[in-house]
Parts: C-alpha cells; structure tokens; sequence
C-alpha cells in the first residue's frame, strides 16, 4: 500500500501521536493505522522567517513533519488572507470580508513554500490528500516543482454560489489551481454543485467533474461508549446536581461569528418571554472557547453574547436559577461528552457551516433509553443526513424559540423515533468510511460520484417530520 501523506494547515502534536487534534485527526485515526504516513503543516510556531526545510518526528507509523511560520506570513496569510477574506466569503459572509493584496502575496509565498519543504519528502508512489481553504494553491506549486503524484483537496467548509465567490479578489486563480487536483471533496452535495459552476464559469468542465461530496462523520460508537462512560464522572454529576432537577440545554461551539450565538441567545430568551411556563424548569450551558481573540471582530462578538447573557439573566434570572450559563474556556472532550448526555435539548445553530460534528456528538451521547432533542440549524451540512432534529432558521430567533419549546414538551415515544432515525445514519456515516470513500476515490478504485455521497438525500426528499407545535403564552 502506498504511503498517504496529509497535508494541513496545523498538525497535531507527535507527541501526543494526534489524539489531541480533533476533528481531522480522529477522522484519519484509521487510516494512520493501517499505513505508513506522513503529516506534514504549520508546527504552530512562528519565527523570524518562514522555515524552508520541514522538522522530523517519528510516532509509530506516521511521520510528522512540521514548519514555522514567520511572523510576516503568520500576518498575512494566517490572519490576513485565510481568515480575514476566504473564512468569511466561503461561509457567505462577503460583506464582512477585509481584502489587502499583501495578503494574498503572503498566501501565495506560504503556500509555495509548504510545497517546497514538502516535495522533497515525497517517495514516487505517494498519495498526497491536502485539507482546507489555506492551501487552495498548493497542488498547484506541487506540480510546477514537478511534483507527479496523487493529489487529493478536501474543503472542510461551504463553498458559496458562484456570485458570492467572484467577491473574492483573485478568486478565479484559486479555481486555476484545482486543476492540478485528481480528486476534490466538499461537505454536501450543495457545496459540490456550487464549486462545479464556478470552475465550469472559467471554463474548467473537466475539473468539475473531480468535484464529489462525501460528508464527513464521528466515531459515532466511540463517542457514544465515552459518554455512557462519562454519565457519572465527578464534573459532570457536580453539572447535575447543581441543576436541581431542572432540565439541560447546552451548545458547544468555537466563539465565532458563524456560529450564531448572539442570534441563539436571542431565541433561548424569547422562548422564556413567549412560553413562561418553561422559566426556572430549563437551564441553557453555552461552552464558547474564544478563538482568534486578537481580532477585533472576535473582541466584539464576545463583547455582545457578554452582554445578551448578563441582559436574559439580569431580567429572568431568580435567587436560585439563573437561565443561562456562559463559558468561554475550553471544557474537555469526554466531560463535554458527560454533558452532552444528560442535556434534554442540543442547540446547533451555526449561520452556516460546513458540516457540524457537534449536531452527530450530540446524537452519538444521548442515552437509547431516553434521548433528547437536537435542535439543528438548516444552514449546517449536517441537516442533509440529521431528519430527527427540529431544524430551524438560524436568523429567526422566534423559530429557535419555537423548537425549544417543541423539545421541551416532546413525548418520549417521538424522542426514540426521531433519534433512532438519527443514530443510524451517524453510525453508518463514520470517520472511517468517510476516509475510506475519499481514498477509494483518490487512488481511483472507484470514481468520484460512486465513492461520494450518493446515498445522502438531499433536503426536499428527506422524510417530512412531524409538524411542531406552536402555542401562544
């Protein structure tokens, strides 16, 4: 079997042989195992300059191979290019994008030089697969250092319909350079059309047709074992006592502006103010791990759901509840696992996002016996596979309170029917397969649409779901 080698913007610590990472590296957990593999991108670090030779570290059979970034390039093509412009316009977010050419240089410089420290690396027979939108170039650089192996890319995100997209200055070149891709990958089907008329507008038929959707997934069993695990551990029997017998909501989400937090504050007030009954008998947890808390952007959101929290509870709040429980640190893994699986209601309400494997946690924790309510964003990839959740429009705050009174009030026998309905597709759609699916692709053992998400349906074909209903207070 030939060596696959990954490619990213950051790499998780050698030390730690990727389990830390997250998403992408429980994702490849099995196929690091099963083959030799290089894992090479940013080390995290930045130095003076950007470095031109890759440090080597051996863990079992995956090498990693990591770069610092210098400090021009960390500004530009980090901060600037990658998540200044291309975040906010691949989530559809154009008006709220800053563009300044010495990014794009920056992007264009560090992406080459990902791809000349990389390609001396390489063996002949190689199966090289680079993730996500801060190395939209590198194939390309790979190719013109003459670079012959297979090439796959991976967007973790949405891409935007073609008229949005042409916002971005310089986007057709970025479009240019998934030529030199054998397979591209996108979340849904959805995002897969709207890459495939941006490259047929620029006259690339032939690179829309690499284009395929193949929806990435959870170890749905694993997570699901952590959490029964977990049901009884010491943080999170503290989280239940200290609820009183009250029911739970939690969201967990990255603090960012694609996640709809203000607008999901909003909603869980104006469930309290329109369905009363529902005060001092519900408890909302938001875990919102600051990010990027160097931006101003990100300053500002964390000033506002400062203020929409400290505004709910100052107004609702009794001398022994208080509506809303705000954190803004990092909570580890398996306890959020714990909480996940007491919570009566999962609240997933990204604005828009590329899949959402926060919405597949929450299902995978839930107890058989008595599972609770996911509560799911229309704008996230993962409401295509996710037919049991109440999904609603993220911007409408009334629908958000809506569902949430819905979930509160929904019979045990429609929880089990709608998340059987949900457990099953999670479990079928796992990390592993998805891994497989793309690889089965890439190496050409089957093509792009068989390998892909050929069994997902779209949104209008899914099962209508039960109608919610919508009392007056």
């Amino acid at each position: 079997m030939s060596r696959l080698v990954i490619v990213a913007n950051r790499v998780p610590d050698p030390k730690e042989g990727g389990a830390t990472a997250g998403g992408l590296a429980v994702a490849m957990k099995d196929a690091l195992a099963n083959r030799e593999a290089v894992w090479f991108g940013w080390s995290g670090k930045t130095a003076a300059e950007t470095g031109t030779e890759a440090a080597l570290a051996r863990h079992g059979r995956t090498t990693f191979a990591t770069l610092d970034l210098g400090h021009d390039d960390y500004k530009h093509f980090y901060q600037g290019f990658s998540n200044a412009a291309l975040w906010p316009v691949l989530h559809y977010r154009l008006g709220i994008a800053r563009f300044d050419r010495r990014d794009f240089a920056g992007y264009q410089r560090t992406n080459l030089a990902f791809a000349q420290a990389l390609a001396p690396l390489l063996q002949p027979d190689d199966t090289v697969w680079i993730h996500d939108f801060h190395l939209f170039l590198m194939a390309a650089d790979l190719r013109a250092l003459g670079c012959k192996q297979r090439i796959g890319f991976f967007l973790h995100v949405p891409f935007p319909p073609r008229s949005v997209f042409n916002g971005l200055p310089h986007a057709e070149k970025l479009l240019e350079a998934l030529e030199a891709v054998d397979t591209i990958g996108t979340q849904t089907e959805d995002d897969a059309e709207n890459l495939r008329a941006a490259l047929i507008a620029i006259g690339k038929g032939d690179v829309a047709m690499r284009v395929g959707a193949f929806a990435i997934g959870i170890d749905a069993t694993g997570f699901a074992k952590l959490a029964a695990q977990r049901a009884n551990a010491k943080e999170v029997v503290r989280l239940r006592d200290s609820l009183g017998g009250r029911s739970l909501a939690i969201g967990v989400d990255r603090l960012d502006y694609t996640k709809g937090l203000p607008q999901r504050i909003a909603g869980f007030g104006a469930m309290l103010e329109r369905f009363p009954r529902h005060r001092g008998k519900i408890t909302f947890l938001q875990v919102a791990p600051v990010s990027r808390g160097d931006v101003a952007m990100y300053r500002a959101l964390r000033r506002e759901l400062d203020e929409g929290v400290g505004r709910i509870n100052g107004q609702m709040a009794e001398p022994d509840w208080a509506p809303i429980r705000y954190i803004t640190r990092a909570v580890a893994r398996p306890t959020l696992a714990g909480f996940m699986r007491m919570a009566r209601i999962g609240l997933v309400t990204p604005l828009r996002d590329g899949m959402n494997l926060v919405a597949k946690e929450f299902v995978a924790a839930q107890d058989p016996a008595d599972p609770g309510v996911l509560v799911l964003s229309r704008f996230a990839g993962a409401a295509v596979e996710l037919d049991g959740a109440l999904i609603v429009n993220p911007l409408d705050p009334d629908d958000i309170a809506e569902a949430l009174d819905a979930a509160m009030d929904m019979p045990a026998d429609e929880r089990l029917d709608r998340w059987n309905r949900m457990w099953t597709s999670v479990r079928a759609g796992s990390a592993s397969i998805w891994c497989r699916r793309f690889l089965s692709a890439l190496e050409g053992t089957t093509d792009v649409a068989d390998a892909g998400q050929a069994e997902a349906q779209p949104a209008s074909d899914q099962p209508e779901k039960k109608p919610r209903r919508k009392r007056a207070a």
